[in-house]
C-alpha cells in the first residue's frame, strides 16, 4: 500500500512498510523512512508507484481550471473528494485526489482551508479584490523593472525625482521606487547616494552632505517665511560713546562692539556693548518660537544658516554708521593696576562709528605695533588700551586655572578659515592668541563671566557653561563642559561662572540670558518676580537639553562639511604629495589644511614629527582618504605647530569609515576637552568661529 500524506504544510507520497496502531512506518521515493500518523494520510492507494503518482498529480494540478473549480465548489465547505467527484464527473482517480488537494492548496486566493482535506470557496469580493491585487502587483513589478532599467543607465525615472531624499536618508522600503533602487544598486555594485549622483538625483557630493543634514534638521527648508520685523525699542537713553566693532570680513551677524573712554579722575571707562535682539523679541511669539526651533546658527565653509530672519538679524545687528538698541557692560578701570572699580549694565542706544575686519587689519595689528605704537588704523589708542586690559585679563584667569589645579592656556595653536567663492576654496593658517582674536575673546569673557556673576547675585536663573565639577573616572570624566541653570565654575576658563550672553543674534541661549539679565538690570532684587524664566523652570531645562543636542548637530555638520572641503582643496590645488604633522599614533594632521588622516599600521613616529604623505585616492562621498608614508622629514616639533606637545585631534574619517573628525584634547589643562567644534575658547569668542560666518 502506497500513500499520500500532509507533513508539516507539505504533501509527499511513500510506500506502507508496516502500521503499528494509529502510525505508518513509510519509505519515501528517496529512501528515507518516516512515520506518519493516519490523521495525516490523505490518499491510499496500490498504483501506481508513489513518485509516479506525486509527477502525476502536479501535471493535474497545473492544468486546474480555478475559476471554474471556484464555480463548482458553491458556498458550502467540502471535502477534496467530494469536489472532485464533480470536478472531474466521476469519483476521482489516486492521482486525480492528490492532483486536486495540490490545485486546492496552491490557491488560496480561491479556497480557504478548513481543515486536513476539508475547504470552502472564498467569497466573490474577496476573490475579486484579491484578484485586482495580484493584478496590481504584477503591474508593479512591471514598472519596477522598468525603473531598474533606467537607473542601470544612470537616468532618474521621473517618478523619483520628487522622492530622492527621502529615498537616500528615511525609505519606506515596501515602495517600488525604493525596491528599483536597492535592486539597481545591487546589480551595479554601488551604493544609493553614488547611484544618485551618476543619475542626477544629485548634483554634487556636496549638495548630498548639504540635503542629508538639511533632511533631518530643517525638513521644512532652511528659509524663513513671511515675518514681522520687531519695531525699533523706544524710549532708551543714547550713550555717549562711538563704538566700533571687530570681526572676519563675512561676518554679517555683529552682537559685540566695544568703546573707551577717559574720565576726568583719570580712570577709563570701557563699555562692551552687545546687539539686543531680547528688547524686540518676546518669550513665546512667532519669531522666538523660530529661534527656539532652531536654537543656533549653523556654520558651515562658505555657507550658513541664521538662526533668525535677515530682516530681524538687520534690525538689530551692530551695523557701522547706525545708532543700535544694545545692552552695554560699562567697566571703569583704574588704568594703572588695570582693577575694575565698578561695573553698570543698562539697555540703551548705542552709535556704531565703525565694522573693523580682520582682513585690514591682521597686517597692521600684532603685538609688536601695539607694544611699539606703530602703525595708523582706526581705533588704534582704543585698541592699544584694550589690548594692555586683555593681557591683564587673561593673565588674572590664568592664576584662576592654576588655583583649580590646571595648566596655564596654549596660545600656540594654528586655526584654519575656510572661504568659498564659485566652488573655490580657500584655506587660511591663522595663529590662535593674536591680537583681535585676544581682545574679542577676553572681553567677551568677562562679560559672560560678569553677567553669570549678575543673573546669580539677583537670584534669576540662566543658562551657564560649567568644566571641572563633574563626576566619573578619568580626568575626561570630570573636565567635562556641561550646561547648567546654576552659576557654577568653568575651570578651564579660570572663571567662577560663565553664562553664554554675548551672541544673542546667533545663540538661542545667548538670548534666552539677555532677556534675564535685562530683569536683573531693570528691576534689581524684584528681578526675580519679572524675570520670563524663574527658577527650576521646567521650560529653560528643556531649552538647555535641546540646545545641547541641536548644538552638537550643527558641529557634526560643520565638521563634515570642512572635511569635505578639505578634500576638495586636495584635488583643487592638485595635491599628490603633502607635508603633515604626526598628531599619535597612526593619527595624522595635514600642515596646509586642517585634514585628518588615520594610517593604520604606520611605523612608529614621534609625536608632533613631520611627515611627507603620498596621497592615493579620496572619497567626497563618503569623506574617506587613503594615503601612505613616504619619509619622515623633521623628528622633532615645529615649532608653529608646538600645541601638539599637549593636543590631539582625532576621530578622523579615515580608511577605516570612522566617524568625522572631532577635535579632542588629551593632556591636562586644555579648554577643549570633550566639548567639541567650536572650542571652549572660541565659543568664548564667537565672533571669531573657526569656520568664519
Amino acid at each position: 500500500m502506497n500513500l499520500f500524506f500532509e507533513e508539516s504544510g507539505d504533501f509527499k507520497v511513500g510506500s506502507v512498510l508496516s502500521q503499528a496502531g494509529e502510525a505508518y512506518q513509510v519509505e519515501m521515493p528517496s529512501g528515507k523512512r518516516t512515520k506518519v500518523k493516519v490523521k495525516d494520510v490523505l490518499v491510499q492507494y496500490d498504483k501506481p508507484a508513489p513518485q509516479e503518482l506525486l509527477d502525476a498529480a502536479k501535471a493535474i494540478a497545473a492544468d486546474v481550471d480555478f475559476e471554474f473549480l471556484w464555480e463548482v465548489a458553491g458556498q458550502e465547505e467540502f471535502g477534496f473528494a467530494e469536489l472532485g467527484a464533480e470536478y472531474f464527473g466521476h469519483p476521482p482517480q489516486p492521482a486525480e485526489a492528490a492532483g486536486l488537494i495540490l490545485a486546492l492548496h496552491g490557491a488560496p486566493i480561491y479556497f480557504y482551508k478548513k481543515g486536513r482535506g476539508r475547504y470552502k470557496a472564498a467569497p466573490e469580493a474577496s476573490l475579486r479584490a484579491a484578484q485586482a491585487g495580484i493584478e496590481k502587483k504584477k503591474q508593479q513589478a512591471l514598472i519596477q523593472d522598468a525603473y531598474v532599467e533606467e537607473l542601470k543607465a544612470n537616468t532618474l525615472p521621473a517618478a523619483m525625482r520628487p522622492m530622492v531624499q527621502q529615498l537616500l536618508f528615511k525609505p519606506d522600503k515596501n515602495t517600488i521606487e525604493y525596491k528599483a533602487l536597492d535592486a539597481a544598486c545591487n546589480e551595479l555594485h554601488t551604493t544609493p547616494q553614488r547611484l544618485m549622483l551618476a543619475a542626477g538625483g544629485m548634483a554634487s557630493p556636496r549638495e548630498l552632505h548639504m540635503a542629508r543634514f538639511l533632511f533631518e534638521h530643517f525638513p521644512r527648508g532652511a528659509g524663513f517665511g513671511a515675518m514681522p520685523v520687531p519695531p525699533t525699542p523706544s524710549g532708551l537713553p543714547l550713550a555717549d560713546v562711538a563704538a566700533f566693532s571687530i570681526d572676519d570680513v563675512t561676518t554679517t551677524e555683529i552682537d559685540d562692539a566695544f568703546s573707551v573712554v577717559h574720565l576726568a579722575d583719570g580712570s577709563v571707562r570701557v563699555g562692551i556693548h552687545i546687539a539686543a535682539p531680547a528688547l524686540g523679541i518676546r518669550p513665546d511669539d512667532a519669531i522666538d518660537k523660530i529661534a527656539r526651533s532652531r536654537m543656533s546658527t549653523v556654520y558651515m565653509p562658505g555657507d550658513k544658516i541664521t538662526m533668525l530672519p535677515d530682516e530681524v538679524v538687520n534690525a538689530f545687528t551692530l551695523a557701522e554708521g547706525k545708532t543700535c538698541p544694545a545692552v552695554s557692560l560699562y567697566a571703569t578701570l583704574d588704568p594703572a593696576d588695570w582693577r575694575v572699580k565698578s561695573t553698570v549694565t543698562r539697555a540703551e542706544m548705542v552709535p556704531i562709528k565703525t565694522n573693523l575686519r580682520h582682513n585690514d587689519l591682521d597686517d597692521l595689528v600684532n603685538e609688536e605695533t601695539l607694544a611699539s605704537g606703530a602703525g595708523d588704523y582706526a581705533h588704534k589708542d582704543e585698541m592699544g588700551l584694550l589690548w594692555r586690559w586683555a593681557l591683564h585679563l587673561e593673565a588674572g584667569r590664568m592664576q584662576k586655572r592654576e588655583a583649580f589645579g590646571l595648566k596655564p592656556e596654549q596660545n600656540n595653536r594654528v586655526d584654519f578659515n575656510f572661504y568659498v567663492e564659485d566652488d573655490v576654496v580657500s584655506v587660511v593658517r591663522r595663529k590662535r592668541g593674536a591680537p583681535l582674536d585676544k581682545i574679542v575673546a577676553e572681553l567677551m569673557i568677562f562679560a559672560n563671566s560678569t553677567w553669570g556673576k549678575l543673573m546669580h547675585d539677583s537670584g534669576v536663573p540662566g543658562i551657564y557653561r560649567s568644566q571641572g565639577a563633574g563626576s566619573g573616572a578619568g580626568w575626561a570624566a570630570k573636565m567635562q563642559v556641561r550646561m547648567v541653570t546654576h552659576a557654577a565654575p568653568h575651570q578651564g576658563l579660570g572663571v567662577d561662572q560663565y553664562a553664554w550672553s554675548t551672541s544673542p543674534l546667533r545663540r538661542y541661549t545667548d538670548l534666552v540670558n539677555q532677556w534675564q539679565i535685562l530683569a536683573c538690570a531693570e528691576h534689581g532684587v524684584t528681578a526675580p518676580l519679572v524675570a520670563p524664566f524663574k527658577p527650576r523652570d521646567a521650560t529653560l531645562f528643556s531649552i538647555v537639553s535641546a540646545f545641547d543636542a541641536a548644538y552638537a548637530a550643527y558641529n557634526d555638520h560643520q565638521q563634515n562639511m570642512e572635511r569635505y572641503w578639505c578634500l576638495r582643496w586636495l584635488g583643487q590645488e592638485n595635491k599628490g604629495q603633502v607635508d603633515a604633522v604626526v598628531l599619535k599614533e597612526e593619527v595624522l594632521r595635514l600642515v596646509d589644511i586642517p585634514l585628518i588622516i588615520r594610517l593604520p599600521g604606520m611605523a612608529p613616529v614621534a609625536r608632533g614629527a613631520q611627515v611627507k604623505l603620498d596621497i592615493l585616492r579620496w572619497d567626497e562621498v563618503e569623506l574617506t582618504v587613503e594615503a601612505r608614508l613616504l619619509e619622515v622629514i623633521a623628528e622633532q616639533p615645529a615649532q608653529a605647530d608646538a600645541e601638539l606637545d599637549f593636543e590631539e585631534e582625532e576621530g578622523a574619517q579615515a580608511d577605516s569609515g570612522e566617524a568625522a573628525a572631532q577635535e579632542a584634547v588629551e593632556a591636562e589643562g586644555s579648554v577643549t576637552i570633550l566639548d567639541g567644534v567650536p572650542t571652549e575658547a572660541e565659543a568664548a569668542a564667537p565672533e571669531a568661529p573657526r569656520a568664519p560666518d
